[in-house]
């Protein structure tokens, strides 16, 4: 419960990949996401107007854009827990690869040193 709501806050594309119904809304959330990281990047450099130092309304705009992400990802990841019937069961091809890079590098040494 702790590692999907860091992941929630920190990475909300993947925490729908993970715990959500992918196929729905990860693409959009990762767009929300991405934009309020660079919104809130480019605030401290000055934001669209370019004044020197940071541009405080750039940075609000990027926290409520990842804001958004954040409770969407949540939403959507609390209505797969309660209707599981309706999400896809076919994830998408990201998820999939996401997926498939979740092994324990830990067990690649272990079996290394087997075999040798």
């Amino acid at each position: 419960m702790q590692n999907r709501n860091i992941l929630l806050l920190f990475v909300p594309p993947l925490a729908v990949c993970r715990f959500g119904c992918a196929g729905c809304c990860a693409a959009p959330i990762g767009v929300f996401w991405l934009a309020g990281i660079v919104s809130f990047i480019y605030g401290f450099f000055g934001g669209p107007t370019g004044t020197s130092g940071i541009s405080y309304g750039t940075l609000l705009f990027g926290a409520l854009l990842w804001g958004i992400a954040v409770v969407w990802a949540q939403t959507v990841i609390r209505s797969a827990e309660r209707h599981p019937d309706k999400c896809d069961s076919e994830a998408s091809r990201l998820c999939r690869r996401l997926a498939e890079d979740e092994h324990d590098p830990l067990e690649e040494v272990r079996k290394m040193r087997e075999g040798s």
